[in-house]
Parts: structure tokens; C-alpha cells; sequence
């Protein structure tokens, strides 16, 4: 965690309630951060369902492999993550860390080992020392509480600035259910599932098929449409866990994801994965400006989509947004290379409200000064139109500055 807060971080931190079904509690193992807590567990005293999306990385984490072949179970009773080393590129040692670290999590919960679910982050390369929290998890589980989401949020940042917390209510049958949600992340962060690690619970009693058809389908507007540094990580992991809890309400257990009654809970589980998504933006390493890309007019959405993912990890589209500069030379630049149909002379940009360029040229009434306006603010909306057919798409990056290059170029000393 670099010394100073994002200046794009929330003003203010969303008060977190308990959420009926699950604990959690924190330690400091010293896996490679001094005085700060490393280690989290979540407990669930009653098997919970389970789904999660996981990195496309043709080089996964020891933990993105444990946790695919426990996902089929669809039962979940604890959940370890540790920050400061990522356990990926580690071979059999790797493994075994996670070998070590799910047996001592069954036996302080008393559950199966398919029933435990790893993550961690940091470090590609080093071998994970699992004894170091292995002998933490006992106490952990005794001391695990439901108020506990802001410290959860706090223990699994690596150069996170701050902790990412998301909640909101929704009604099932009309019954009421709350949704928590946590994220880390702020560097080798591009869209490709997950981007990150987070970590999202529901006190309502949904199916393991619904739920991963719940998950898969929020991912594809919120965490796959945002970009750091276009680099995907080894560690990408997105779980998300229903307790159940509400069934002592009445609510009648959610089978289908295309359950009527799933409407209101679908929607307030999609703001959760925005609001953590954007979060995870606007603490991109070295960040000061977040930059919304809309591209329209192309001849599908995810024609839409790789346009506008070409224009968020252009490195000279993110360095103009540092310095300020309303460079659309550089839009067009990444529209041209995008690979997808484009029509020079159709071609139309907007900075905010101010269209720069129409028709393939500069626009006749362009001011240099109202373009540079827009880029002074911390969010700098983008929008492209293609002029080709009705295909859409929205994504999110930061600025690329200074400090990116230094928090990245000494990571490991």
C-alpha cells in the first residue's frame, strides 16, 4: 500500500451491516507486509452455495486451480485469503501450500477440504511459506464476527490504497436479502475475469447454478469492462457466496436464474460488481483521472467492446489523460489499430460534451480550451462514435502517470 490515498478514493466509506450466515476475521502472518493484517478467513457455520469466474491466464495461481476443482461441489464453509504473495508460478510447492493451507482451515471449521476456498495475491514466483497461517487459522475461526467487512476489505490489499466495500438490499418473493461485497486491486488489473480478488455475499438462499448464472452473466458490464494497465493477472478470482439465511424468513429457495422473483436481487447484484469494479479503477497504481469510453455506431457490441478496450490501454490515450491533454489524435490512432470495421470519414469524438472531431476531421466549431476543460476534472468521459451499425459498448481505465512506473519498477524490493 503506497503511502498516500488515491485522489480518486471515495469521499466517504459505505457503512458495512452483518450479514446473517457468515464471519470473518483477520491476522497479521508476515507473509511480506510489516504490523499490517495479511491473512483473512471467512466462515460460513452453515454450508453456503457457491459460484465463482476465474483469470483466462494460460498461467493460473495454485489457488485459481484449487478453487476450480472444489467449484463443482457447490458448497462452501471457508473461505482463506492472503495478501503479499500470490502463490502462482510455484510448482509443486505451490500445491502443496494449498494442500496445507485448506487442511487447516477443514479442521478449524470441521468441514470437507472441498468445502474450503483459496485465494491469494501478490508476488508471481515465490514459494508460498502456508505455515505461516496454517497455525492462525484455529483462533481466526473462534474469533470471527459479522461485523467485520472494512477490516476484511484492508487485509487482502497489495498496492491498494484503499479498501473496496460494496453493499446494497434487494427483496426476493418479498423478502428482504443484503449483498456485501469486498475487492482488491490496483495494478495488473484488464479485463479477462477477474481482474482481481473479490469476495461477495447474499443472506439469500439461491441454487449453486443460479448463482453462477447470476455471476457469469454481471462480470460482462462491470469487471470485464475495466482496464488498468491491459495486463491480466495470474490470480483473478470473483466468488460469490449465498448463506441461505433468508429462507428463516420465508423466502422460498431460487432454483433458476431466470426466476421472475430474482429481478430486484439481479440488479442490486450488478451494482455491487459496478461499484467494486470502479472502485478497483479509481485506485489504479499512480491514478489521477478515470476515463469513461463509450464507443456507438459499430456493427456489434463486441466490435463495440474491443474498440473501446484499444482506446483504454493505449498508453499514449492514458498518458494525454495525466498530462491533460485533449489529444483525439491518439482516439483515432486506437480506433484505427482495434482490428474491427471503422470508417474514417464517419468517425465522431466527444471529450464530456464537447464534440472534438466529426465526418473524419477536427470539427469546425473544436475550442481548444473547452477540450482542455474537460480534461482538468478527475472523471473525463470519452465517447466514440463509429458510424457503422448499432453495436455499443462502455469500459473503464485510468490515467497512466509517473508513479505507475515507480510503484511498478521497484514492486519486489
Amino acid at each position: 500500500m503506497s503511502g498516500s490515498v488515491s485522489p480518486l478514493a471515495p469521499k466517504s466509506f459505505v457503512s458495512m451491516p452483518p450479514l446473517r450466515g457468515v464471519r470473518m476475521a483477520t491476522a497479521s502472518a508476515g507473509i511480506k507486509y510489516k504490523n499490517r493484517t495479511d491473512v483473512l478467513m471467512m466462515v460460513f457455520d452453515r454450508p453456503a452455495t457457491v459460484a465463482g469466474v476465474f483469470t483466462r491466464s494460460k498461467c493460473p495461481s495454485a489457488p485459481v486451480d484449487f478453487c476450480r476443482a472444489n467449484l463443482p461441489h457447490g458448497s462452501a464453509r471457508a473461505v482463506v485469503v492472503n495478501s503479499g504473495n500470490a502463490n502462482a508460478f510455484t510448482g509443486l510447492k505451490g500445491r502443496q501450500a494449498t494442500a496445507l493451507t485448506a487442511k487447516s482451515a477443514a479442521t478449524a471449521v470441521g468441514c470437507a477440504e472441498n468445502e474450503v476456498y483459496l485465494a491469494s495475491t501478490g508476488v508471481i514466483g515465490e514459494p508460498l511459506d502456508a505455515t505461516k497461517f496454517a497455525g492462525v487459522l484455529d483462533q481466526m475461526q473462534v474469533e470471527a464476527t459479522g461485523d467485520f467487512w472494512f477490516e476484511a476489505a484492508k487485509a487482502i490489499m497489495t498496492t491498494d490504497t484503499y479498501p473496496k466495500v460494496s453493499t446494497r438490499s434487494a427483496e426476493i418473493g418479498g423478502v428482504a436479502v443484503t449483498i456485501n461485497g469486498i475487492a482488491k486491486g490496483a495494478g495488473m488489473i484488464a479485463p479477462d475475469m477477474a481482474t482481481m480478488l473479490s469476495f461477495v455475499v447474499t443472506d439469500a438462499d439461491i441454487a449453486p447454478a443460479a448463482l453462477q448464472a447470476l455471476l457469469s452473466d454481471g462480470v460482462g458490464p462491470t469487471f470485464n469492462s475495466m482496464t488498468v494497465d491491459s495486463d491480466t493477472s495470474t490470480s483473478d478470482t470473483l466468488m460469490l457466496f449465498a448463506t441461505g439465511a433468508a429462507a428463516e424468513d420465508g423466502q422460498a429457495r431460487i432454483e433458476r436464474a431466470d426466476d421472475p422473483r430474482l429481478a430486484t436481487f439481479r440488479a442490486a447484484l450488478n451494482e455491487v460488481l459496478k461499484d467494486l469494479s470502479l472502485q478497483v479503477v479509481r485506485d489504479g497504481e499512480g491514478a489521477t483521472k478515470m476515463l469513461e469510453i463509450t464507443v456507438t455506431g459499430a456493427e456489434s457490441d463486441a466490435a463495440a467492446k474491443r474498440i473501446a478496450l484499444s482506446i483504454a490501454n493505449s498508453p499514449l490515450v492514458k498518458t494525454a489523460a495525466a498530462g491533460e491533454d485533449a489529444n483525439w489524435g491518439r482516439i483515432v490512432m486506437a480506433v484505427g489499430k482495434s482490428g474491427e470495421m471503422a470508417d474514417r470519414d464517419r468517425l465522431a469524438i466527444w471529450f464530456g460534451d464537447i464534440r472534438v472531431a466529426v465526418n473524419g476531421e477536427r470539427d469546425p466549431d473544436y475550442s481548444e480550451t473547452a477540450a482542455s476543460d474537460v480534461m482538468k476534472a478527475q472523471d473525463i468521459p470519452v465517447k466514440v462514435d463509429i458510424g457503422l451499425g448499432a453495436g455499443t459498448a462502455t469500459v473503464w481505465t485510468c490515467d497512466l502517470t509517473k508513479e505507475y512506473v515507480a510503484i511498478n519498477g521497484d514492486y519486489r524490493s
